[in-house]
């Protein structure tokens, strides 16, 4: 009974669904502009040495590190770290990925809020991403609707995680454009266009985690009320 229904399949194949079509659009996007040479010459890595000192993030370091689009900022370290075809490619992709992981370097450096609240919400996400699940069915199993309903409250953690995410990966990508546009780093409109092409399609992939996320809450409070309209 738990471990297959009909009703959690209507629930998340639209998300799946979106989720799939994200992704797609994604590797599209990234694909089609990482072929694209950024007329400044200037790599990912480049751009991020430019960007920083211009920024004035010093005691930023910058590091590569494999995988395709397995960039990111590290706060804890202080570390931008770029893939290796990001780093090493002077395309208008490049520019794009490094100037929005930089962006994430300017909300630490400022203690953006929304930043700070992510961070917070990692220990209870992965917490409550096992424990939640494991409440609900515990308490469905024993009919002790109260313990499935406190697991429900645990495990929604994971949508608030992915709500919190949204502002601080489009405020990201807002400054990058903006840093992009005034250190004079891309040229003419493709190559804004291109930017804003990778940018927008990356942000995609948040919204989607966000409907996944609650679609699967949504599933779990339906379970859960429906077994409480029948105890």
């Amino acid at each position: 009974m738990f471990f297959f229904d009909i009703n959690y399949l209507i629930y998340m194949i639209p998300a799946f669904l979106l989720m799939a079509l994200t992704s797609w659009y994604v590797k599209s996007s990234y694909s089609k502009w990482s072929q694209v040479r950024a007329r400044s010459g200037l790599t990912g890595a480049d751009a991020a040495r430019r960007l920083i000192s211009s920024s004035g993030l010093y005691g930023i370091r910058l590091e590569g590190v494999p995988g395709e689009m397995t960039d990111h900022y590290d706060p804890q370290h202080k570390v931008l770290r770029l893939s290796y075809d990001v780093a090493n490619r002077p395309s208008v992709a490049s520019l794009a990925i490094a100037a929005h992981e930089l962006g994430h370097a300017m909300q630490d450096a400022e203690n953006y809020f929304p930043l700070r609240l992510r961070g917070a919400l990692v220990p209870a996400v992965n917490i409550g991403s096992n424990l939640g699940w494991i409440l609900i069915m515990a308490g469905l199993l024993l009919g002790f609707t109260g313990l499935a309903w406190l697991g429900v409250i645990i495990f929604s953690a994971g949508a608030v995680f992915a709500l919190a995410t949204l502002p601080v990966e489009f405020d990201a990508s807002a400054r990058a454009k903006r840093l992009l546009a005034d250190a004079g780093i891309i040229y003419g409109e493709q190559e804004r266009a291109g930017v804003n092409a990778v940018l927008n399609a990356a942000a995609l992939t948040y919204v989607a985690a966000l409907v996944a996320a609650v679609m699967q809450l949504l599933y779990y409070v339906g379970l859960v009320g429906g077994r409480s309209s029948r105890d």
